[in-house]
């Protein structure tokens, strides 16, 4: 098992905890975390693109001229994509862009990324974040106490403090446990759990 510092928040060593080698010790695979964050990414986009064929263009379904005599290529609906406000060969229509991607591979991937943070040594542990009310400044305090930035805060706490303390600090963010993902695991350069979050992920990948 790895073992990694407990800190507080003056950043100093108050104690060690051990990570589970099932959770934080797994062999990393580069193409299933690209699948996975990949699913993740095309997941949020809207797929609302959309436009109207000829058959749902509003017109007139009346041939505009006779067939022969006008000395005009022949033309039998205004409502046809070749005229001026006729409908859209191929256009997009609404589609969802999501990709299945099974729960188990899902799980894997997650400790996977939670094994690269161990393995590049960029995962720290706080005890508590000691927040008395929402205050940016404490929070700033604490960070640079820690001496960390491009940060994604791991934290079960149910007080907003945490959160709204946090929220006007570019590159940082604060998660629950329930809202951990590979994504932001692997966009964010440093991780800090709150020690309490550690048993909850146990449990949930385990």
């Amino acid at each position: 098992m790895a073992t990694v510092d407990v800190l507080n928040s003056a950043g100093k060593k108050v104690s060690e905890t051990q990570l589970s080698d099932e959770i934080f010790n797994t062999p990393i695979k580069k193409s299933v975390l690209h699948e996975v964050v990949r699913s993740q990414l095309v997941a949020k986009r809207e797929g609302t693109a959309a436009c109207k064929t000829r058959g749902m263009v509003s017109g007139s379904t009346r041939k505009l001229f006779r067939q022969k005599g006008t000395g005009n290529a022949r033309a039998g609906s205004v409502k046809s994509p070749l005229r001026k406000g006729g409908g859209v060969i191929f256009g997009p229509s609404p589609r969802s862009y999501a990709i299945k991607v099974p729960k188990k591979v899902k799980k894997l991937a997650l400790k996977m990324a939670l094994s690269s943070k161990v393995e590049d040594n960029t995962i720290y542990i706080i005890d508590d974040f000691n927040l008395e009310t929402i205050k940016t400044r404490e929070f700033v305090n604490v960070l640079n106490a820690l001496d960390l930035s491009d940060l994604l805060i791991v934290s079960d706490a149910e007080e907003a403090t945490l959160l709204l303390s946090s929220r006007n600090i570019p590159d940082v963010k604060v998660i629950k446990t329930e809202g951990l993902n590979v994504y932001d695991i692997l966009k964010f350069k440093n991780l800090l759990l709150v020690e309490s979050t550690i048993k909850n992920i146990e449990g949930r990948l385990s």
